[in-house]
């Protein structure tokens, strides 16, 4: 067993024990960060098979008539699993496009956890808010003097 700083903790391992990211999920992550692959957001079930017809730039419909031509001829597992798979693994398209590697990553943070990305967004108003306090105190004091 190798250890890092924390010598209570395991190489790769989190806090408790867990490794920090599936490997699976790291691999979805890296084909949905390089290739552009999403689901999409006007999609019928899931939006996966106008995802794939987007990214291959294909028509929806070819798609999703081979999708179900694979459905009926294979039976639900392969097909359906795999469906249902992507369907809750890939991140949704982003409502605008995303114009610079900023963009890219905060968006991404934000499909991952939206929880902690609202958490960030939060403390950044709480920051300004606080600030612009600190402005209208100053400001309003007795000592400031505008000239």
């Amino acid at each position: 067993m190798r250890y890092h700083k924390n010598r209570y903790q395991r190489a790769g391992k989190g806090m408790w024990g867990r490794a920090k990211h599936g490997g699976f999920r790291q691999k979805m992550d890296r084909l949905t960060a390089a290739e552009g692959f999403y689901r999409s957001r006007r999609g019928i079930i899931f939006g996966v098979c106008r995802g794939l017809a987007e990214h291959f730039n294909m028509s929806v419909f070819w798609t999703r008539v081979v999708v179900l031509v694979l459905f009926l001829f294979t039976g639900f597992w392969p097909i359906g699993v795999l469906y249902l798979v992507a369907g809750v693994l890939l991140n949704l398209e982003p409502v605008i496009p995303l114009e610079n590697e900023s963009d890219e990553e905060f968006y991404h943070a934000y499909a991952r956890s939206r929880s902690s990305a609202i958490q960030r967004i939060k403390k950044k108003f709480d920051n300004i808010d606080r600030r612009i306090q600190r402005m209208e105190h100053t400001v309003t004091s007795k000592e400031f003097d505008f000239k």
